[in-house]
Formats: structure tokens, C-alpha cells, sequence
């Protein structure tokens, strides 16, 4: 049976940062946390979402890091509970929403955050969560509107807790927020987008508004992403990059496949997620061809890859002309790591959705390829 259900309150333009203020209020919030990182705090954008706040005055963690830990989870909460905060604000990347998340999470239904893991069963416990209003200031990960929370736990393993209850109750989108975002950056993160696009529509779930959805972030993507990345401050890429990362977040749940499979253990070497979705994405294009045939023929038509060129070389081509590394060697993963990395990808969630089944010797063998 097909699970469909769209998504959450969203606020999308130029200068809708400028409605925080009005969407607190309206979830009747008189002390939120906000999560963010210190980058987002020194680039200026947490100064103009505290003024927007106004008059309300949250409280501020900037600690999140590159890849959200459980360490920042116990901070947070022990700000939550200190100063009695009723609400949560993700202000940055997705690190700081899936942070957020978790804090949102685990305010309303106590104990640890394995306690939810998906892998355990876990995540099918998880109702009503605090409040939350998700402002993203990256083109990527689309975790606004994203039902997953992935977070590395202080054993160093990574804890992945997935529900549609867990989505922000609003999410204000401003691509203003974007035009500052150095072009590698914009890459990694728009990679990422586009990855959810494809991934989505070559999963074998049934759900036709999202694939509807996937098919338009992926030609959104596909057009704009270099734009943006070539010239930052191009108005209209960073509004269609920000629509296609909403996308890419909201056909999520039409799920992903083997590339977020081996993403998952391999961010565990603290590697950029999109840098290295970027690296896998063309070979799982190429172990899925024979397999999702129809699928990579409405990808292909969407993205406009020329007859002739086989889509997981115009894969290949298109991160490595927006200036992103190709091979998980650039990235300094040890070839020792792989087998490893391989039994984990085969044990992942999103393995079971990718359209070829894969064992531990297929993940093995596309990791030794992309090496």
C-alpha cells in the first residue's frame, strides 16, 4: 500500500526569512532554541534571523558541527531543560536541522536517540514531537522537509531515526540566504539534491506525486546547479536550486538507494555527505542500469543527457565540471576500509529500496570501482 502524505507548512521567496517572527508566534513559541553553526553565525545570516525573531528573543546554540554528533544533542537538551525552552529553530545546512530534529525528538519523548533507530524498529515509536520551524541556508540536503534525522552517536557509529512526524512544522525558504555560499559548497550541496531526485526515481516504492516531484528536481538540478555554481550571485539559480532541494526533500520518501546506502557508513570517516554522494552516484547509476531501465530513461529525458552518452558517464562529466572530486581515494578512504564499509551498506534501510538488489560483494565491488 502507498504511504503519501505532503508535508508541512513552507514559505518560499526572496525575504521570507522576514516571517520568522509572525511563524513563532503563530506556534505560540515563547522561548525556542535556535540550532545553527558558527560559519552560519559569522557569515551575518543568525543576526538576521534573530532580528526577524523579534520580538521574541531565542536562545542560541552554535555548536553544531560538520556532521551532527551526539555530543551537540546533549548539549542542546541540557539548554532545553536549564532555560525551559518550548520549541526548536534549525538555522543552517542540514547538520543543524537534523540536529534540531533530535532535539525535537527526544524533548517530547525522552530517553536516547537509539532508542529510535530505524534499523531497530525503533523509529516506528516516534509520534508528536516539540515544535520546530526549519530554516534552511543551503541548496542540498532538502532535510527541511525530510522525515530522516542522521546523527553520529559517541560510540561512532551513526544513528539514523526516520518518521513523518519528525518534519518542521513550518519551513520558511529564502534563497537570499544562499547567495553567499562559496561555489564548492554550493556544489556538494547541490549534488545532494540532484542525487535525491534520481535516487527517488529509481526506487521501486509506489508514489506518483513524488515522482512527479523527483522528476522536476532532478531537470531543475541538472540546469541550474552549475549556474550556481559558476556564478554565486545569480538571482534566479539559487531560487531554483533552493526549489529543487525542497524537491529533492519532499520525494523522499518514495525513498533513496544503494548510493545513500554506502554514504551512511562512509560519513563515519567525517566526510562531507554530498561530496561523497557525488562520487558514488554515477556507479550506482551504472550497477542499476539493466535493473531501472524505465526509470533512468525518464531521468535521462528530465536532465536532458544527449543520445549517445550513457548517463552514469554524463554522471561522471557533470560532478567533475562543477568541480567536485570523482573517486573516494581523493577523499582519503583507506582501501582497507572497504569490506567494512560494504557489509554495513548491504545492512543499510535504503539498500532495501535500491531497484538491483545488492549484496556485501556488490557494494564491495562498486567501492573498489570508485576508489
Amino acid at each position: 500500500m502507498a504511504v503519501i502524505q505532503y508535508l508541512s507548512r513552507i514559505l518560499f521567496d526572496f525575504g521570507a526569512i522576514s516571517t520568522l517572527g509572525d511563524e513563532i508566534a503563530g506556534l505560540g513559541l515563547k522561548l525556542p532554541l535556535l540550532i545553527t553553526d558558527r560559519g552560519i553565525a559569522s557569515a551575518g545570516i543568525l543576526d538576521r534571523a534573530l532580528d526577524a525573531s523579534k520580538p521574541c528573543r531565542p536562545v542560541v546554540y552554535d555548536g553544531t558541527t560538520e556532521n551532527p554528533t551526539e555530543q551537540s544533542l546533549l548539549e542542546c537538551l541540557d539548554i532545553w531543560f536549564e532555560r525551559g525552552c518550548d520549541g526548536v529553530i534549525a538555522l543552517g545546512g542540514g547538520s543543524p536541522i537534523d540536529l534540531a530534529k533530535a532535539v525535537a525528538l527526544l524533548t517530547s519523548h525522552g530517553g536516547k536517540l537509539a532508542d529510535f533507530n530505524v534499523k531497530t524498529g525503533g523509529s516506528a515509536r516516534i509520534g508528536k514531537v516539540s515544535p520546530q520551524i526549519a530554516v534552511p541556508t543551503a541548496a542540498g540536503t532538502g532535510a527541511e522537509v525530510g522525515r530522516a534525522c542522521v546523527m553520529s552517536l559517541l560510540d561512532g557509529t551513526k544513528c539514523v531515526a526516520v518518521n513523518l512526524n519528525m518534519v518542521a512544522d513550518v519551513v520558511i525558504c529564502d534563497p537570499e540566504l544562499t547567495l553567499s555560499l562559496p561555489p564548492r559548497l554550493t556544489a556538494a550541496t547541490g549534488i545532494d539534491a540532484l542525487s535525491h531526485g534520481i535516487e527517488t526515481t529509481m526506487s521501486p516504492w509506489i508514489n506518483p506525486p513524488a515522482g512527479a516531484i523527483a522528476l522536476d528536481c532532478v531537470a531543475r538540478a541538472a540546469k541550474w546547479l552549475p549556474v550556481a555554481v559558476n556564478d554565486g550571485s545569480n538571482r534566479q539559480a539559487r531560487w531554483e536550486m533552493m526549489m529543487a532541494a525542497l524537491e529533492g526533500g519532499m520525494c523522499l520518501q518514495k525513498a533513496l538507494g544503494g548510493a545513500h546506502a554506502m554514504a551512511t557508513p562512509l560519513g563515519e570517516l567525517h566526510l562531507h555527505h554530498g561530496t561523497l554522494i557525488g562520487v558514488l552516484l554515477p556507479h550506482i547509476l551504472r550497477f542499476n542500469r539493466d535493473h531501472a531501465v524505465e526509470s533512468i530513461d525518464l531521468i535521462r529525458s528530465a536532465a536532458s543527457i544527449p543520445e549517445g552518452i550513457e548517463t552514469h558517464d554524463w554522471m561522471h562529466e557533470f560532478v567533475a565540471g562543477i568541480g567536485l572530486p570523482v573517486t573516494l581515494g581523493k577523499l582519503g578512504v583507506d582501501r582497507s576500509l572497504l569490506q567494512g564499509i560494504a557489509e554495513k551498506a548491504s545492512k543499510d534501510h535504503l539498500s532495501a529500496t535500491n531497484p538491483r538488489p545488492a549484496t556485501a560483494e556488490d557494494y564491495f565491488g562498486i567501492l573498489q570501482a570508485a576508489i
